[in-house]
């Protein structure tokens, strides 16, 4: 049976929700030869309003999707001012209607308030969202009518910026960590505008080092073409520290064994390297090709391999 490992890039239009994505994939896949048995996941679920870059993961490189994930996501967004649903975005039923004070509400008041929704914040999520309440999704229980209260969880911003602004909508490009719901960002910070806001649009441009640059349309993949899409595993830890190992390595790295790397100045001189903790560094072949994730003990110097991505030799 055919296998597949790796990655590609899709440009998720609105009206598609994740899943009809990644199901999308799923058959062209079969049509291509597959198996039915192929394994297909996605990194960062984008609502059907939204548009933009989804990461999908064929094969063993499924486990790469908490990796991809933790890695920070650019949005631009547009909100609606004066507006509040309860959705926190257009989608939703509208709670309040509020006509914006123009003496009140601002570019300059906006940009003021940025500093206050940037780095380390506390934030709601949203009454529908995936977040688990007593063991059900949010979302659920919003749908039956039911107003669940959600606690505040710390998210990271990493730039906001004001890209646009008329009294009755502002946009915003946000580079965050995983867990933020953008449409909390446009909500908070239309509540402290004393007007309120909703979110219009949202687009995904990029998760780590993945851009929209090489992305393509879902109904662009054919089985034609789809394994000319699948990026290497490796370009999914591209932000991680790495080693390069010999085949006599490798080859106790498929028995599940840890090697000795030595001291590694580079990952040394990292400023979040703590020396005590075990972290993860990546191990490939000669061939750049991705071998493991392991964790590197400083003190011993060795690799002990978490995730093995390659088949081991075969006679």
């Amino acid at each position: 049976m055919k296998t597949l490992s790796g990655l590609m890039t899709i440009n998720k239009p609105e009206g598609m929700t994740s899943r009809q994505t990644v199901t999308r994939v799923s058959n062209v896949l079969r049509q291509a030869g597959y198996g039915r048995q192929i394994r297909v996941g996605h990194c960062g679920t984008l609502d059907p309003l939204a548009t933009g870059l989804i990461v999908i993961c064929v094969g063993r490189s499924t486990r790469l999707v908490q990796l991809i994930q933790e890695q920070p996501k650019i949005y631009t967004g547009t909100f609606q001012l004066g507006r509040v649903t309860s959705t926190d975005d257009c989608t939703g039923e509208t709670l309040r209607e509020t006509e914006p004070d123009p003496e009140a509400v601002s570019r300059r008041a906006i940009l003021d308030l940025l500093p206050e929704f940037t780095g380390n914040i506390e934030q709601v999520p949203p009454q529908f969202s995936a977040v688990h309440v007593n063991g059900k999704r949010a979302y659920k229980l919003a749908r039956q009518g039911r107003e669940v209260e959600l606690s505040a969880r710390p998210v990271q911003i990493h730039r906001l910026e004001l890209t646009d602004f008329e009294l009755t909508e502002f946009g915003l490009q946000i580079e965050c960590g995983s867990g933020t719901y953008i449409r909390s960002l446009g909500r908070d910070i239309g509540h402290r505008l004393g007007c309120g806001a909703t979110m219009k649009t949202l687009n995904r441009s990029a998760i780590g080092s993945f851009t929209l640059d090489d992305a393509v349309m879902p109904h662009e993949v054919t089985p034609e073409n789809v394994e000319s899409l699948v990026r290497p595993p490796i370009n999914a830890v591209a932000h991680l520290p790495s080693v390069e190992i010999t085949e006599r390595q490798k080859e106790r790295v498929y028995d599940g064994r840890p090697i000795e790397v030595g001291a590694l100045d580079h990952l040394i001189s990292d400023p979040e390297f703590d020396g005590e903790e075990p972290t993860r560094l990546v191990l490939i072949d000669t061939k750049q090709q991705l071998v493991a994730i392991s964790s590197y003990t400083h003190e011993e110097g060795t690799a002990k391999p978490d995730m093995v991505f390659h088949d081991p030799p075969r006679d």
